[in-house]
């Protein structure tokens, strides 16, 4: 069924000219996976130093823990006239990424890929934490992947956002949909996110991996062979996606889909897969091949980056609602939680 309604999803997209008859994006629609190298590891911490990084609009194709930091139209919504707490147009805007809390196959330790399983309590309750950890940080739209564990995480840490907007999942595959998901109210429409799906923000897809035992697997074909299939940058499992093949789609949808959105001055945020993740950081943090395949990313940790002037600057992950320095990074931020506070004083 997963795989009926995925093709129906491309077909909608090749009618529109969003992508070509390819076999690859045909074949792996969905996707997902972990990340545990140890290699290379992300310091999201305060440590008080900023990287920044630039990045030029343009076609291209091409998740953080707790102790350490471990296709072309602008997307269009039918909450006519969407208001948001920013402006239209702004010199700053927020990007917030959440890898999926824990699902039921990372707990059983099996390969995940395109296969759409929910979250464990254990990672319900990341996503509730995720959600404190953002909730004096404004959102205006919302991706998520097309998997159910990524938009748990969504749904569930907006539950802890102090604004109280409502996520609203948008529904474009039909006029009919679109129709019978119109919000007639303004000022409900204002107390509205727009949550978009998108098959391309999927965890990559493990082939024949995908229900296995990775303990199993690794006593079947060997440690080094699994963690050529599992770590390197190119080489996908048997009839999978490598990580560059992931990064092809995600890199891809974010820059024609997200960017502007960023450019313009909304607020985002993206709850996603370790490597949809990773691909996009790869591309915001300018990271080589052999870099990002050693990037670590923890389940239910977000990380901020603050966009301005079309350059990235990774800020690391919020520590708590009741921590003011975290969400002074900048002069706006500051302000929305005075705001924040005033409306709710």
């Amino acid at each position: 069924m997963a795989a009926t309604a995925f093709n129906g999803s491309i077909g909608a997209l090749q009618s529109r000219g969003y992508v070509g008859n390819s076999a690859l994006y045909q074949e792996c629609g969905n996707s997902s996976l972990r990340l545990t190298s140890k290699g290379f590891q992300f310091d999201l911490g305060l440590s008080g130093k900023e990287r920044h990084f630039s990045r030029k609009r343009g076609f291209c194709l091409i998740q953080a823990s707790s102790s350490q930091t471990t296709v072309s139209n602008q997307v269009s919504t039918p909450l006519n006239n969407t208001k948001v707490d920013s402006p239209k147009k702004s010199s700053e805007a927020a990007l917030i990424l959440i890898r999926h809390g824990e699902s039921l196959w990372n707990e059983k330790n099996l390969f995940t890929g395109c296969v759409d399983v929910p979250l464990t309590k254990k990672g319900v309750e990341e996503a509730v934490e995720a959600g404190k950890r953002i909730s004096n940080i404004p959102v205006d739209m919302i991706y998520t992947s097309a998997l159910i564990r990524a938009q748990m995480t969504a749904m569930l840490a907006m539950t802890q956002h102090r604004r109280k907007k409502v996520p609203i999942v948008l529904h474009n595959e039909s006029e009919q949909a679109k129709s019978w998901s119109r919000v007639f109210s303004e000022e409900t429409e204002r107390q509205c996110i727009p949550v978009v799906t998108a098959w391309q923000l999927n965890e990559r897809m493990y082939g024949e991996l995908q229900g296995l035992n990775k303990q199993e697997t690794a006593d079947k074909y060997g440690k080094e062979q699994v963690h050529e299939w599992r770590r390197s940058y190119d080489i996908p499992p048997p009839n999978g996606e490598s990580l560059e093949m992931c990064a092809e789609r995600a890199v891809a949808y974010f820059k024609q889909q997200i960017e502007p959105q960023l450019q313009a001055g909304k607020n985002v945020m993206i709850a996603a897969h370790g490597n949809s993740l990773r691909s996009i950081i790869m591309y915001l943090d300018k990271l080589t091949s052999q870099e990002v395949i050693s990037l670590e990313l923890a389940t239910g940790i977000p990380m901020l980056y603050i966009v301005k002037e079309e350059k990235y600057i990774r800020r690391g992950s919020p520590a708590a609602p009741s921590e003011a320095s975290v969400y002074a990074y900048t002069k706006n931020l500051a302000r929305y939680r005075q705001k924040l506070d005033e409306m709710i004083h």
